[in-house]
């Protein structure tokens, strides 16, 4: 799976899944794609780590310290630039406890 990009096995991992799910496949066909599905899955987790470790890299600050920051995730259909406030709840919400 060297060429494989994270696109790429993500989209053969959907497709596997679907043709699982519709059924119909033998016993060895439904194992063979278990078996490719799980090798996908693990290169995905494998990339998915990667990114993480980049993504730590670069949010270390001047000591070498790693600063946790929120990460905040922007409405699709706000403009460039524009952030929604979420709306405030007219319930109370129980604490946990």
């Amino acid at each position: 799976m060297s060429s494989m990009t994270f696109e790429k096995a993500l989209a053969e991992l959907e497709n596997i899944v679907n043709q699982m799910e519709k059924g119909g496949l033998s016993l060895s066909e439904s194992l063979a794609l278990f078996e490719k599905g799980v090798k996908l899955a693990r290169f995905l987790r494998e990339e998915l780590e990667k990114a993480e470790r980049k993504v730590e890299i670069l949010l270390k600050n001047e000591k070498g310290e790693l600063k946790a920051t929120p990460f905040v995730l922007e409405e699709v259909t706000s403009a460039p630039g524009e952030r929604e406030e979420p709306e405030e709840s007219s319930d109370e919400e129980e604490p946990l406890q």
